[in-house]
This record gives C-alpha cells, structure tokens and sequence, in this order.
C-alpha cells in the first residue's frame, strides 16, 4: 500500500511586481530629506527671527512596489510540498486526505501570502533587529510520540503567543495525523491479515484525535484574539502619527530659536518611526499628510543648501547600497528567496529621503533594472514549476495504465500472484519517486492508482484464502526440506553435501508459498542450517591457504622451467623431460581459487608450445596435450560429467572406425577388377592405416581417462 500522496501545487501568482520608470503623473510622491546633523549654534548676533534662509523644496517621484497577491491555495511563496514518506505495505494504498477538521487553511497560518508592499514602509527597525531576526533551529517532532505531540502542543497554545508558534503548530498537526494515518492503516493491515474482510472493517478513533482538535481549536481563537489587538494597535498607531503631524504643522507658529525647533521636529521624526505599523487603507493618505507637513516645516526654516547637499549625498550612498544589494539578489540560486529579499529592499528604499536631482532617474533606472530581473527569475519559476507538474500527471497516468492493464483472470497460481505482486510494489516505489501532480488531478490520479492496487491485491487475498489447504501442505514439504538440512549441517564431506544443500535450497524455491504466520520462521530455520555448513566449509578451506600458497611457487616454478625449455637435438630426450614436468605439475595440490584459472593457462600454453616445437607424430602431440587438459580438470566440480561425456565419445568414435575399416577391406576385393585399381586400393589402404592410428590415440587417451580417476 502507499501512504498519503497529499494535495500540492504551485500556482500561477497573478500578478508580478513591476516598477515603472520615475516620472508617471499619477505616482509620484513628494519624499523629503532629513538633516544629518544638528545645526551648529548660532552665532552671536544673529537675528534668528527675521533672517530668512532659502531652501529649495525636493521632491523624488516613487512609484508603489506591489508584492503579487497569489490565491490560499499557494503555500509559501509558491514552494511545492513535498510528497510524505510512504511506508508501502503489500496490498493496501492508504488515504490521501487528512482526517475531517485538520485540513482547513487558518487565518494567519503559514499557507498565508505576505501583504502587498504599501507605498512607504511603516516603522523602523531598533538597534536590537539582528536579535529579533535570530531564528532559533526548529524542534525536531519527529520523535515524538503521538501522547508527546498532544502535550507540546497544549503547552506552547497556553505559554507563547500565536505569531511565534505558527511553524511549530503546523509541524505537530502534520506529525501527528500521519502517526494517526500510520497506527490506522497498521490496525486495518492487521486485520486482514487476520483473515477479515475490508467491507467488514470498521475505523478505528483515537481519544487523542479530539484532543488535537480542541488544542486547534483553542489556537485559532487565540490568534483571532490578537489579530484583533493587533488590528485595534494599527488604529491607535494611526491616531498617533496624526497626532505628530499636527505638532509638526504647529511649530512653524512657535516664537523661539530656530535651533531648537528643529530639536523638537527631529524628536517627532523620531518618535514617528518608532511607531509601529497602521491599517493598509490609511497608509497612502497618511504618508501624503505627512509629508506635506515637512515640507511645509521645512520650507519654514529653510534649511541652509549646504546642510541639505550633505543630506541629499547621504541619501544617495544609501541607495547605492541597496542596488548592489538587489543586484547581489540576480545571483541568488533560490528565485522565491530573491523575490522576498527584494520586498525588504523596496521598504528601505522608500524609507530613504530623496538624492540630488541630477542622480535620481540614474539610481532609479539602475535598482529598477534589478528588480525586473529578479521579478522575471520569479515568474520564470512558478512556469516551470507547472510544467513539471504536468509531466509528473503524464507519467503517472502511465503507472495507472499499467497497473490497469493487469488481466485478473489470468492470476492461477501463487507463482503468479508473487510475480505480479512484485511488479505492483514496484511500480508503487515508482510512483514515491515521482513529484506532484496538478492540484486539480493530483487527488483524481492518485485515487485511480489505488484503487488498480487494490483490486488486485484483493484479489490476492481472496485466492490464497481459497487455497489454505495447499499453502499446509507446502508448509509440510519445508519442514521436512529444514530436517534434511541440519542432518547434513556437521558433514564433512565437503563437495558432496554442498551439491546436497545446493538441491535443497532448489526444492525449496519450487515449493509455493506456506501461510504468511509461518513463512518466515521456516526460512530462517531452513537458512541457519545452510549457513551452518558452508561457513564451516569456509573456515576448512580458509585454513588450507598456506598449503595453497606453497603449491602455486611450486607451480609456477614449473611454468619457468618450460618458458625457458631448450629442446636441443635430441628430440625424444626432450619429449622425455616434457612429460616428466607434466608428472611432477600433476603432483601438486591446489593452489588459491583466485589464481587457479590464469596458473593453468599459462601452464597449457607453455607445455603446448614446447610440444608444438617437437619433432614428433601428431598422435603423440594430441595424446601430452590430452593429458594436460586432464590434469587442468582435476579441480573442476563439473570435470567427473564431463570426462565421461568424452570416454563414451571415444569409445563410439572406435567402434564407428573399426566398423569402417572392416567395410574398406571387403571393398579391395571389388576394386580389383577395376580400371583405377591400384589407385583405389592405394586410396582405401591410406584411409584404413589412418584409421588405426586414430583408434590406437583415442584407445591411449581412454586409459589416461581411466588413469585419472576423473570419470568415477
């Protein structure tokens, strides 16, 4: 069975973030400078009331940077879930969907899409932000039972606030409906195995699953309570920033220094963005509203060139920053990422007052240029993210069409069903490998699949049901296979109790399948006796290596002498010497099993130059080759077959000779009173002495077999 193929896919976002170029009527903005340093105390003398300072007003036009708003359905960002493990267990595909009240999308939970970027950014980070944006790694819930699970998820509900616990609620429900899924499928495996029926088969509940559901419960209304304090803040935030504007249109009626009414605006600048943030709606009339008021406090004290010049510069190395930052983004891996990271810059930029005017449309066009191309990286994703899904749904109609092609009818035998139930599980290991389907068909095809699954495996269960009485009777013919077994487990007769437990373990195979309860007792039994003897054979071979290893120097000393063999002039001296190294070559031992193969070729090829060297009749030369092809036999287990195969051959091939040569001199009679007959007879006469030469070597090579001993 498969376990759950959940719901996953990346939708299209619908819109992508766009800039547009500084300038368009119905987008700018007016964005005032601050001062980067206090005025300088007058000096002495200085008429502060009715010296006027000239001030040019400054303006940046800055268009709204809209984050695209993507349906409930896409969950972080557009990231694909990922397919859970799945524990396949033979004959059963396990639900898809989670049990009724865990699947529904939360408001606030971590399927939620970040808001739209507002025109200004509210607030401003404190100087403890590095602390705040520290993430502590993740609980590892894995772990945890189901009993663990429920009491974390109580205590973290009661003792933390619903924004830090967001993640962690959403790994905990997950963990847990799958060690439901898990302990529910386990208890429906078991009972048919047990012999039930699956139409007779009543779901199991769990206490603990209403445990969950209230936790859950309790969670969302916890999070509805402080969306509605957060939502209560935001007005009260915006009644406060109201608040500071009026102060800031009031000091252009103050009679006092200039100095210090200055003080006074960079204390409500302050305080202002040390307010938090307000509602959506009101943002684009408040930030309107605001600096308008600067402006108008501005163009009230007028503010020397020189202290604004100071400020416009900041304001432009400011943003320098941020467009080598945005353009370090084109080069992040991860294009969701890069998306994200780029809102962030966007709330900086609108949060820095303006640059010189010669520069502006400059470092506009060059972060805009950035954005286009992480905003087109972005799109570009969530494309091939669809695409993929559609070839995972190609490919997994593939899987269903052929688990549907299988022809029930034609499963009748346990060999059959195995085979096949193999191929299944297969083709259910292929289907874990493969990502997600459309949502739309994700659940379709997967429901396609399982039911192909199952309707076999039914039909599995339903046959060896029917046919118990011979799973008994192969149970039986084991059991007597495991009693042969370990009589045979203490033998020391190597070669021939291996081919013995080698016959065994081939019965074995042939045998059907036994009663599921029984089976793998019988294997382990049936097994231990064989690995019994055969490490037993291990540990007596092992132990003759060192005798081994002295027979292969002796041999391939034997292999030296004939690569350096002078035959001389005394062709039969030589012959002699030849067949005493093969004397002495049959005398040694074994040698390793890892050598055995390439001594004995080197050795053959050594011997049969020599003897291809020599002077002598080709009987001769086939009988020492025969003789050597004999001795490189001894250590093969199939050799005793095969050297009869050839003396039976040998003996046909005389007996077919001797018929023939008795049938060529009864015909010399007939050639006498022919024309040619001293020729025919002369032919006949050739072919008869051959004849008996060539009976004569096979007769040599039969006893040389019978010598051996290879054929009993």
């Amino acid at each position: 069975m498969i376990k759950d193929d959940p719901d996953g896919t990346v939708r299209e976002e619908q819109n992508e973030a766009e800039i547009n170029a500084s300038g368009t009527d119905d987008t700018i903005k007016n964005e005032t400078s601050e001062a980067a340093r206090a005025f300088e105390r007058l000096e002495d003398g200085w008429d502060e009331d009715k010296k006027e300072i000239e001030a040019e007003q400054i303006k940046e036009e800055v268009e709204v940077v809209v984050e695209p708003r993507v349906s409930d359905d896409v969950k972080n960002e557009g990231a694909v879930d990922e397919e859970p493990a799945q524990d396949t267990k033979e004959g059963e595909v396990k639900s898809e969907t989670e049990p009724e009240g865990t699947t529904e999308t939360e408001t606030g939970s971590a399927t939620d899409i970040e808001p739209e970027i507002a025109p200004e950014a509210e607030g401003r980070k404190s100087d403890t932000s590095d602390y705040e944006d520290m993430k502590l790694p993740p609980v590892d819930y894995s772990r945890f039972s189901k009993n663990e699970l429920v009491e974390t998820l109580g205590l973290i509900i009661d003792n933390r606030p619903p924004s830090e616990i967001r993640e962690d609620v959403e790994r905990i429900k997950t963990l847990f409906y799958k060690k439901l899924r898990q302990e529910s499928e386990e208890r429906k495996a078991k009972f048919l195995e047990e012999g039930g029926k699956i139409n007779e088969y009543k779901a199991w509940v769990d206490p603990l699953d209403y445990q969950v559901k209230d936790l859950l419960n309790k969670y969302r209304e916890k999070k509805n309570d402080y969306s509605r304090v957060q939502e209560a803040e935001k007005y009260d935030n915006l009644k406060k920033k109201y608040d500071i504007i009026d102060k800031i249109k009031d000091l252009v009626n103050r009679e006092e220094s200039i100095n210090k009414t200055f003080q006074d605006f960079r204390s409500l600048q302050n305080e202002w963005h040390s307010i938090g943030v307000v509602p959506q709606n009101s943002l684009k009339d408040l930030w309107e509203n605001y600096h308008h008021s600067v402006e108008i406090f501005y163009g009230y004290i007028k503010i020397n060139k020189e202290l604004r010049d100071l400020d416009l510069k900041k304001n432009l190395e400011a943003k320098v920053l941020l467009c080598e930052k945005a353009e370090e983004l084109m080069l992040e891996p991860n294009p969701v990422s890069a998306f994200r990271l780029l809102q962030e810059l966007h709330n900086h930029w609108r949060e820095i007052g303006p640059v010189p005017q010669e520069s502006k449309n400059e470092i506009w066009e060059r972060f805009r240029e950035a954005t286009g191309h992480i905003n087109k990286r972005h799109h570009e994703y969530f494309e091939n993210q669809k695409e993929e899904q559609r070839r995972n749904f190609e490919a997994k109609i593939a899987l269903c069409e052929e688990v549907e092609a299988i022809n029930l009818s034609e499963m009748k035998s346990f060999r059959d069903f195995d085979k096949m139930a193999d191929k299944i599980m297969s083709l259910q290991q292929m289907w874990r490998t493969i990502g997600f389907a459309p949502k739309k068909q994700n659940n379709k095809v997967y429901q396609r699949f399982r039911e192909a699954c199952d309707a076999f495996f039914e039909k599995k269960r339903i046959y060896y049901s029917d046919n118990r009485e011979i799973q008994l009777t192969n149970m039986q013919m084991k059991t007597e296979l495991c009693i042969q077994a370990e009589a045979l487990r203490e033998s020391t007769d190597w070669k021939a109790t291996s081919d013995a437990l080698i016959k065994l373990q081939r019965e074995w195979k042939e045998i059907g399948p036994v009663p599921r309860k029984h089976s793998e007792k019988l294997w382990r039994r049936f097994r231990k006796a064989c690995d019994h003897f055969f490490n037993r054979k291990s540990e007596h071979f092992n132990s003759l290596d060192t005798s081994y290893e002295e027979n292969l120097k002796a041999k391939l000393a034997i292999i030296a002498e004939l690569e350096k063999f002078e035959p001389g002039n005394d062709v039969h001296a030589a012959f002699k010497r030849l067949k005493e190294l093969q004397l002495r070559w049959t005398e040694i031992g074994y040698v390793p099993f890892n050598k055995k193969e390439e001594i004995t070729n080197r050795y053959r090829n050594a011997l049969n130059k020599e003897f291809d060297r020599l002077k002598i009749a080709d009987e001769d030369k086939s009988i020492l080759k025969y003789r050597t092809k004999l001795d490189s036999l001894r250590t093969n287990p199939k050799a005793s077959r095969k050297v009869r195969n050839e003396r039976d051959k040998f003996f046909t091939k005389i007996k077919q000779l001797e018929s023939d040569i008795v049938l060529w001199e009864n015909n010399i009679g007939f050639f006498a009173r022919s024309p040619n007959a001293e020729t025919l007879i002369r032919e006949v006469q050739d072919k008869i002495e051959n004849a008996k030469k060539t009976i004569k070597m096979l007769e040599e090579k039969v006893r040389l077999i019978d010598q051996s001993g290879l054929d009993e």
